[in-house]
């Protein structure tokens, strides 16, 4: 298996998308769906893991040139993952390891302090970042909101406009009582990972 990690191009989008899309589909962020990639404000590190002309991983960092533009925690520079994922039919192979490490190397170089990750509930997620020297840091909720459940939350003073899902944040103490309330929700975490800059 010749692996090759790179720089994103702009030929890579359809690749792109389709990769993040199947990588997406067995976790918890299984319906956001990209039609195509994201374009950064800020200056960003993009690459991309290549076998046979095939986008089989991605991992995307956008990175702060001025302290707290970017990134919600941490002294320094920082840099926030948007996107890391690798296509189903190739993990358990290092890819993401080998995506993470070169993007670290990059983030030396441009003297990012550390990385910031934010993710849902998938233990198998949080266990990738844990065993990659990624701290958990904080959580709060994703809470998606639909049919009966939308009473006393949402209505619409619009006439004939109807509600029928909402997607929330639940910052508040009593996760509990949330997670009982509504049928889908999802705890989100924020991972921290300090970068040894030389």
């Amino acid at each position: 298996m010749d692996l090759e990690i790179r720089n994103y191009r702009n030929e890579d989008e359809d690749g792109w998308v389709r990769c993040r899309t199947l990588s997406f589909l067995d976790t918890a962020y299984y319906d956001h769906v990209l039609r195509e990639k994201e374009v950064y404000e800020n200056p960003s590190i993009e690459l991309v893991a290549v076998i046979e002309n095939t986008i089989v991983g991605l991992l995307d960092i956008e990175y702060e040139r001025k302290e707290g533009t970017v990134c919600s925690r941490g002294n320094g520079l920082g840099g926030m993952i948007w996107h890391v994922a690798v296509h189903p039919d190739f993990r358990r192979k290092g890819i993401g390891k080998k995506l993470l490490l070169k993007s670290q190397e990059i983030s030396n170089e441009i003297g990012l302090d550390y990385l910031e990750a934010w993710t849902r509930d998938d233990e198998w997620v949080k266990n990738w970042y844990e065993l990659h020297g990624f701290q958990q840091e904080e959580s709060y909720l994703h809470v998606f909101i639909d049919g009966e459940e939308l009473s006393g939350v949402m209505k619409s003073d619009i006439p004939h406009l109807h509600p029928v899902g909402a997607f929330a944040h639940y910052v508040g103490e009593d996760n509990d009582a949330i997670k009982k309330k509504f049928k889908r929700t999802h705890e989100c975490f924020c991972y921290k990972k300090k970068i040894n800059c030389e």
